[in-house]
């Protein structure tokens, strides 16, 4: 193993870099992980370069941890620091919580995580499948927080917004037992996407068969909001009659008046990470039942990072991977 190693920082608003940067070392209770593949997280990867803070009233400042925003990663066991147990060098793990931006992120070729923040992969899954088990997690922590209100398995679902999360969430809600599952999305190739992964009724969301729905009080049960945008949460909430899930940061108000109130709509945001949620996510992708692969519709070199972020820009990517 080499004293040094690359990796991306951001030192300023649209200006990132591919660094030569000393080795991290293990701490105790921590894992040096070899990267095999960092997915992007495509609203924080464009809030940090943007010098747009993701949540209302967060700063930013320059130059950016290195390795950041990178959380969403899976690799090999490298090395490991004094007292970690159930960890072993050249085996496979993933990233299944975010640690935050308070230290070396993974857009790097080395990240030291602690163990706890850690799963290992079964022996039939490569790490490159399952970079975005971090996502994957969240997403399975918000139907757990609808499956506590009986608000998927025989009821009619729908899911705004066919990013990363999305496309996740349409998976979910068949496995979850939805007796239906629609996904709303304006651009056609997510649309597609969702249609090949089995969502057999698929809109834009200005469909005119649709807003048909509105029009013959032809209401869905439950709403998983993935976009964060007020209009489109809006949208959702008119389409719903008893939940709707907002997943998505939202940074704008939305309205909640008399027809709401009238028919009992519950709004419920998002609560917390688990453990179990990302046990839960890797098994269904074990079983085959979550497919996380389509994701990453892109695979580039850390060094292509700014390449990489402008297709995410232009929505023709969902997410990249970038391959140390």
């Amino acid at each position: 193993m080499t004293n040094t190693m690359q990796a991306i920082q951001i030192k300023g608003p649209g200006e990132a870099a591919l660094i030569e940067t000393p080795m991290p070392t293990p701490g105790a209770g921590e894992v040096l992980v070899r990267v095999e593949a960092v997915n992007t997280c495509p609203q924080w990867d464009l809030h940090i370069l943007g010098n747009e803070p993701m949540f209302p009233g967060s700063t930013i400042e320059y130059p950016y941890p290195i390795g950041q925003p990178g959380h969403e990663m899976a690799g090999v066991v490298a090395a490991t620091g004094p007292g970690v147990e159930g960890f072993k060098t050249g085996i496979k793990v993933a990233a299944w919580r975010d640690p935050g931006k308070v230290r070396q992120g993974c857009y790097a070729q080395y990240v030291p995580f602690e163990e706890a923040h850690l799963i290992v992969l079964p022996d039939e899954l490569e790490p490159r499948e399952c970079a975005s088990l971090e996502l994957a997690m969240c997403v399975q922590a918000s139907f757990d927080q609808l499956n506590g209100f009986n608000a998927v398995r025989d009821c009619r679902v729908i899911v705004c917004g066919l990013g990363p999360a999305g496309l996740i969430a349409a998976q979910l809600a068949q496995v979850h037992g939805a007796s239906d599952v629609m996904a709303l999305d304006p651009l056609p190739a997510r649309r597609d996407m969702a249609a090949r992964l089995g969502v057999a009724k698929v809109f834009a969301p200005d469909d005119p068969e649709l807003l048909g729905l509105l029009d013959r009080g032809d209401l869905w049960t439950t709403g998983i909001d993935c976009t964060g945008l007020a209009p489109a949460l809006q949208h959702l909430m008119a389409l719903c009659s008893k939940y709707v899930h907002v997943f998505g940061v939202l940074r704008d108000p939305v309205q909640f008046g008399l027809p709401e109130y009238r028919k009992g709509l519950a709004l419920i945001g998002y609560d917390r990470h688990t453990r179990e949620a990302a046990e839960t996510a890797l098994s269904l992708v074990a079983d085959g039942r979550l497919d996380l692969k389509p994701l990453a519709t892109h695979q580039l070199p850390l060094a292509d990072y700014l390449e990489g972020i402008d297709l995410l820009r232009s929505r023709q990517a969902v997410k990249i991977q970038f391959l140390p």
